[in-house]
């Protein structure tokens, strides 16, 4: 019997977290919570019947202008999609042939790896250093044609510093991938205006986290015209559709106050979580500088996420993650909302 499937397709899973029933509070997903910008809500409310009806621009063009605008750089060298994933996928097929290598953290984005097998790749998972930082020196030793960063990563939060990445970038025998979704809650050094003059890096960041627009899937990137031209060409056209154009544009036009604002307070509530497990045996806080933290448990992480969802909150648990174990990551939302967790916190560490 002919197999329907492409060789390699049996090794890559679907996307599909495990459902919770009964969550009040939802903390799985790095969201924001507090709530969407408003400018760019009104602009999606505000939308005339033709922005449902006829075609978005074929790449992003206002959207693609704003973010010029905004960053300093020329509109050939951003590229948008259907958040930032989108763009990972397309950057993979734009430059790496099949059966060459893409070299990631582990554990980082769980996406990364079925995108590598996706497009004919071969995903090698390098264990992150002790502190949490990429390992440079191993993941340049794969020679893989890709280099895949996150920083801060994900699901750990940690951070890259720059002078690894700048040198993974001066040393990379190919393509760097530098995934900043949650770079506007850490703080560091903003380096999207260099990107086209380091040509061979592709900066990623999204709308989903930080700018409270993850319904709408919108992400962004900013490298080289030679490699944007390569990965939109790889990507397809109208992969943002009319209203979440709309309302990204009118976000970095008019709501980036609002965004910083909200940053700041999840990363004040950050710290204020982490401190709730300050001294409590059987639970690590790492330095995440994510909207998240992530705690590595003693015992088994499924376990301990269901003594959350038995109160209505739902965390994302790992299990056996290399050089970890398991752990538990947990977004942030306002205080008030946090405060929920204390009396689990207490049970499950007291």
């Amino acid at each position: 019997m002919t197999s329907i499937l492409r060789p390699g397709l049996e090794q890559v899973t679907a996307y599909a977290p495990a459902p919770v029933d009964g969550l009040t509070l939802d903390l799985r997903d790095n969201v924001n919570l507090w709530g969407a910008p408003p400018t760019a809500l009104a602009a999606v409310r505000g939308a005339a019947a033709a922005a449902l009806q006829e075609y978005p621009a074929v790449s992003g063009g206002p959207l693609v202008l704003a973010l010029a605008a905004h960053l300093g750089v020329r509109p050939d060298e951003i590229v948008v999609g259907c958040g930032s994933d989108d763009l990972i996928d397309a950057c993979f097929r734009a430059v790496a042939a099949p059966g060459e290598r893409v070299a990631h953290p582990a554990p980082s984005f769980s996406m990364v790896p079925r995108f590598a097998r996706l497009n004919g790749l071969e995903p090698v998972g390098v264990p992150l250093r002790p502190d949490g930082a990429a390992d440079i020196d191993a993941m340049l030793a794969t020679g893989a044609r890709i280099l895949y960063l996150c920083s801060p990563n994900n699901p750990t939060g940690t951070l890259t510093p720059e002078t690894e990445l700048r040198r993974c970038i001066a040393e990379a025998p190919g393509i760097v991938v530098l995934d900043e979704a949650y770079a506007e809650f850490a703080g560091t050094r903003d380096w999207r205006a260099e990107a086209p003059g380091m040509e061979r890096v592709l900066i990623l960041r999204t709308f989903s986290k930080a700018w409270g627009l993850a319904g709408l899937r919108v992400g962004y990137g900013v490298g080289s015209r030679a490699l944007v031209d390569a990965v939109v060409r790889s990507r397809g056209p109208y992969k943002v559709n009319a209203l979440a154009e709309r309302a990204a544009t009118a976000a970095v036009r008019h709501d980036e106050a609002w965004m910083r604002a909200a940053a700041a307070e999840a990363a004040e509530c950050r710290a204020r979580l982490d401190g709730l497990v300050h001294g409590r045996r059987g639970v690590r806080a790492w330095a995440s500088a994510g909207n998240f933290v992530f705690w590595q448990v003693d015992g088994n992480a499924d376990a301990l996420a269901a003594r959350f969802a038995a109160a209505g909150i739902g965390v994302r648990a790992f299990r056996a993650l290399p050089g970890i174990g398991d752990a538990l990551r947990i977004g942030v939302a306002p205080w008030p909302a946090l405060e929920r967790l204390i009396p689990v916190i207490e049970a499950a560490w007291p």
